[in-house]
């Protein structure tokens, strides 16, 4: 079995986001654009607010793509336009497919915002093939406690399995392309090998302690990203304490790619209607009591 290994590391920046939240972010940066079919990680957090400190993303539209939001600490209420809302809490996912599109808000939880508290997770944006972008609306919760996870017999190494299959471990989620998303945690030197398809792009992002990567060893640090080859296995070896990862892969969707902020087509008249529709009101609007 080849074992994928390190192509090159692209290092995470820091940004102001939303309401003026500050994340670590891979891609897209200078160093990535993207990587096919993924657009966007962002992390958030962690940060430690004080009561009335705690900010989120307010009302903004989405047409085009998914967003998977992973919270590891805090709670986050969702709200959109076609009438959903929710608390997304440590642990949980939501796969929100915003399709033909959809204005939504992510904002802290009232106690977070009232006595403060610690917040941390992470925003993925998965493109949608060009026969999907204009699809309804769809969103899909997974909760911790529902999580499917793997662990090694040792307990020092343990797998989430928050999209597709890993040593045996079917995800709950559904996904428009196939798609695989781990969140992986390795005590000291503990060693875990992934099934990752071939034929899926893949990438390696360090967020706490580090890890050492494939056959050949290769080194990735907190806040690294790794774009790894092409392989149909992962080896990932823990180089320090409460070393965290998620790795992520998918099937390149290989279409032209359009994108205006919350937009992304695949042509540039595509953008122009998506913003014409969002201004013309075809998106709805969040309705609160």
């Amino acid at each position: 079995m080849a074992t994928r290994e390190v192509n090159r590391i692209v290092h995470s920046v820091r940004q102001r986001e939303g309401g003026g939240f500050i994340v670590r972010r891979p891609f897209p940066t200078a160093g990535l654009d993207h990587l096919d079919p993924f657009l966007l990680l962002d992390e958030m957090g962690p940060a430690e607010y004080g009561p009335g400190e705690a900010v989120g993303a307010p009302d903004h539209p989405h047409r085009g793509f998914e967003t998977v939001t992973y919270m590891l600490d805090g709670e986050f209420v969702h709200e959109d336009s076609a009438g959903n809302r929710a608390t997304i809490a440590a642990g949980d996912v939501q796969w929100m497919t915003a399709g033909d599109g959809v204005i939504h808000s992510e904002l802290p939880a009232d106690w977070i915002k009232q006595k403060g508290g610690r917040v941390h997770g992470f925003q993925l944006w998965v493109n949608l093939p060009a026969r999907d972008k204009r699809i309804a609306p769809r969103y899909q919760d997974v909760r911790a406690a529902e999580m499917p996870t793997w662990a090694a017999a040792s307990g020092r190494a343990r797998v989430k399995v928050i999209a597709g299959r890993a040593l045996g471990v079917q995800a709950r989620a559904e996904t428009r392309t196939p798609i695989t998303y781990l969140d992986v945690l390795l005590d000291d030197g503990a060693e875990v090998t992934l099934d990752v398809p071939a034929e899926q792009n893949a990438f390696a992002y360090v967020y706490g302690g580090a890890v050492t990567i494939g056959a050949r060893a290769r080194a990735a640090r907190d806040g690294d990203m790794a774009l790894l080859t092409n392989a149909d296995s992962l080896l990932l070896r823990a180089a320090a304490p409460a070393t965290r990862a998620l790795v992520i892969a998918g099937v390149p969707l290989r279409e032209p790619v359009a994108r205006y902020g919350p937009f992304v087509m695949n042509t540039q008249q595509q953008i122009i209607e998506a913003i014409n529709d969002y201004q013309s009101g075809r998106f709805g609007a969040i309705r609160r009591a």
